[in-house]
């Protein structure tokens, strides 16, 4: 079997840890080439373009959340995206309420920001607290699995009950804080990307699992379809229609909130940091670092010198490291024998656990489902029934 010739682009600092990247002659990888076609259709939009779709997203939003105690809502963990888009909605005028998922992992730090920033802005926070005994559960029987995805569990847990909350309150908008310009181009290979399909999650817990999950709140694909078209509540992203920039974000959240910026993206959680900083490298050869700093490159915020000096250090200190791992194993009650044993163990497919089957039924589902509410049910006062988490 030959072995792959290692590459790395010569744009950025990706290279061929990820089996998806391929190189044009002058060494360019395809991710800097798709970064490039999909930010002229969103990012490098004329100002006055993407201010224009702003305003009017705004006013819809405004008219819609009309009578309302609040209009939008902001998930916030604490990290800066999420933190600046809660202040973006302030300064646009409107009435959000914010949402924080303790999944049992918040950082100090975060929990910091986060009050720090609430108290600033005057918002109402609700905090979501999961059923840690069964998110913990279902946490492990990621881990026993091997996959690679195990942060799975918790983008669950965030969507389901955004939704649930917006549905709960009649809120038709859930902003979301995915900015293009930080967190474009994460390779296809290192996570999954059907992280709504509940038969993979399933299937995955019921081999490893213990308990049963009567608490944690799923969201399918076929929900999140109704959502869209019975329920009318859409998910999307400002952060892109506005100039964002990296440097300039940073500068106003650290002198006007008191913010303390992470030393990497998403390491306000501290099993997120234990996870890309330790078991993604460790386990799966993968260092998340170099498709963040790529796309801080691509974004003109970081040199590709400085990128190459910062990934000649591990992914955090190797002290904090060895604490994290005495913390994780602690709180899932697991020996380091058998911690290390997992990590050692053979790398398997998300594909093994299987996958729903509703992209084309649910659509059908949905449609006849309408029919029913507006034809059917409606003229005859028949509510409409809750939807099934």
């Amino acid at each position: 079997m030959s072995v792959k010739e290692y590459k790395q682009c010569t744009r950025c600092v990706l290279d061929t840890t990820t089996s998806t990247i391929t190189f044009d002659a002058a060494g360019v990888c395809n991710y800097c080439h798709g970064y490039d076609e999909a930010a002229k259709k969103t990012v490098l939009r004329p100002k006055e373009v993407r201010y224009a779709e702003l305003n009017r997203i705004v006013e819809k939003i405004k008219k819609t959340g009309e009578g309302n105690e609040y209009d939008c809502i902001v998930g916030i963990s604490g990290g800066m995206d999420s933190s600046y888009m809660a202040v973006l909605v302030k300064e646009l005028g409107l009435r959000p309420l914010l949402v924080h998922f303790d999944n049992g992992w918040d950082s100090e730090l975060a929990v910091k920001n986060i009050e720090q920033l609430v108290t600033k802005l005057n918002y109402n926070l609700n905090t979501y607290v999961i059923d840690w005994e069964e998110f913990k559960d279902l946490q492990i029987a990621y881990f026993k699995a091997s996959v690679i995805d195990i942060e799975v569990p918790t983008d669950q847990l965030i969507f389901a009950i955004l939704f649930k909350i917006a549905r709960e309150n009649n809120i038709k908008y859930i902003l979301e804080g995915y900015n293009f310009r930080t967190e474009y181009g994460v390779p296809e290979d290192w996570n999954f990307n059907r992280k709504f399909d509940l038969t993979n999650l399933k299937n995955i817990h019921a081999k490893f699992g213990k308990l049963r999950l009567k608490k944690f709140p799923t969201i399918s694909e076929n929900d999140l379809l109704m959502f869209d078209q019975i329920y009318h509540i859409k998910a999307i992203g400002l952060l892109n229609l506005v100039d964002y920039n990296w440097h300039e974000v940073k500068k106003l959240l650290m002198e006007k909130y008191d913010y303390t910026p992470y030393q990497y993206k998403h390491y306000e959680s501290i099993f997120t940091r234990f996870y890309q900083g330790y078991i993604l490298p460790k386990k799966f050869k993968i260092d998340k670092r170099l498709a963040h700093l790529s796309t801080l490159i691509r974004s003109g915020f970081i040199t590709r010198e400085f990128a190459l000096k910062e990934l000649e250090n591990p992914p955090y200190p190797i002290e904090q490291q060895n604490t994290d791992k005495e913390y994780v194993m602690k709180k899932w009650d697991m020996t380091e024998q058998e911690f290390d044993a997992i990590m050692n163990a053979p790398i398997v497919s998300h594909d093994v656990y299987g996958y729903d089957k509703v992209s084309y039924w649910a659509k059908i589902k949905v449609k006849l489902y309408m029919i029913y509410l507006y034809k059917i049910a409606y003229p005859f006062g028949i509510k409409k029934r809750p939807l099934k988490n």
